[in-house]
């Protein structure tokens, strides 16, 4: 083996032995050291996914959009906002993880108050965007919730706000 690949595996034992602790034995004693993995310390609730300063929780539960930011909102966050494509990246493998599937899920994005003006419900500003395309284009007039995931290249969507789906949470650390 060359020496990269040697100092390669050398680190990642380093580091697996670094994440597991063995307790302490008595002098003398029968008992054998147990191996027992140590959770790495997270500022997110269980079942939540730290990233980027904020939690992440996915609901797999289809709701219309207003429920599931009050839902959102009953577990101390709002739906997610995106301000990037790693935090979209990031959302979609959320999803792919929980489900196995890469499911079309309510984000916290909604033109319901101005036609073509786009807010976070979070209140953050509105800035990264991954339409797909031709979208958005308020079909019908009545498409003014944000939806992630749609169609073949997985990206943002308009949709009707009555509609059922999965949605994605977030809240600060």
């Amino acid at each position: 083996m060359n020496m990269l690949t040697v100092c390669a595996l050398v680190c990642t034992i380093v580091a697996l032995a670094g994440s597991a602790v063995l307790p302490e034995t008595k002098a003398g004693s029968d008992e054998t050291a147990k191996t027992h993995l140590v959770k790495r310390s997270s500022n997110c609730d269980d079942g939540w996914t730290q990233f980027n300063g904020r939690c992440f929780y996915y609901v797999a539960e289809p709701m219309t959009w207003d429920k599931a930011e009050a839902n959102c909102v009953s577990l101390g966050g709002h739906l997610a906002s995106v301000h990037n494509a790693m935090e979209y990246c990031r959302l979609q493998r959320l999803i792919l993880i929980t489900t196995h599937e890469e499911k079309e899920s309510w984000l916290g994005g909604t033109d319901a108050q101005e036609e073509g003006h786009w807010i976070w419900s979070d209140g953050t500003t509105f800035q990264y965007t991954n339409w797909c395309p031709g979208e958005p284009n308020n079909q019908g007039s009545y498409q003014h919730c944000l939806q992630m995931n749609y169609g073949v290249e997985k990206c943002l969507d308009d949709f009707e706000c009555y509609a059922q789906r999965s949605s994605v949470c977030a809240k600060n650390m």
